[in-house]
Formats: structure tokens, sequence, C-alpha cells
């Protein structure tokens, strides 16, 4: 049975095409979690928001 992937140092070129989608895919940014931290601040001000007014209410 063949192997289904194909050897990128087979010739010159496919082996620098090879490369250079490396790069550029190890240069990409992660996603900001900064929405994730603003949600989770959020929603802790509700909880302690909803538990002020039932201690006090």
């Amino acid at each position: 049975m063949s192997d289904p992937q194909v050897d990128p140092a087979g010739n010159t070129q496919q082996f620098k095409a090879f490369a250079r989608q490396q790069e550029t895919a190890s240069a990409q940014e992660p996603p900001s979690r900064l929405p994730i931290w603003i949600a989770v601040g959020v929603a802790l001000l509700v909880v302690i928001a909803v538990v002020a007014y039932l201690a006090i209410g």
C-alpha cells in the first residue's frame, strides 16, 4: 500500500513551498483571550451583585 503523504523533500521546489507553509503557519498568533477574561469579569460582578442583593434584602 502506498503512503498517502507526499514527501516534501522530493524536489527542491516542493521543499521550499513546504518550508514557507510551515513558516506562515507558525508565525500566526493565537487568538486573543481578552474577550473571555472580560466575560468572566462581568459574570463575576453579576454574581457578586446578586449575592449582595440577597444578603441585604
